[in-house]
């Protein structure tokens, strides 16, 4: 699982059809050795601003997206709260 904050919304007018219900967003991952983006499908609602966990590789196919879903990202679940 890896952490990132939603910096903003990808637009696609054409994409696979099993993408058809989820936003694109554009993340930026909480790595402080680079601000390495990675577009992920939402599965949680989650907007710009918001910090979210997401899961990437073939994990990606199992986080609340059907098995046959092309992503290499998605997001799971929006932070209420960090503590140190």
């Amino acid at each position: 699982m890896l952490l990132g904050k939603v910096v903003n919304r990808i637009w696609a007018t054409q994409k696979a059809d099993s993408l058809s219900k989820y936003k694109l967003l554009l993340v930026e991952l909480s790595d402080n050795m680079s601000h390495k983006t990675v577009v992920a499908a939402d599965s949680t609602d989650a907007g710009v601003g918001d910090t979210v966990i997401l899961v990437g590789g073939s994990g990606a196919r199992l986080g609340n997206v059907p098995s046959n879903t092309p992503v290499d990202a998605t997001i799971i679940g929006i932070v209420d709260e960090k503590k140190s």
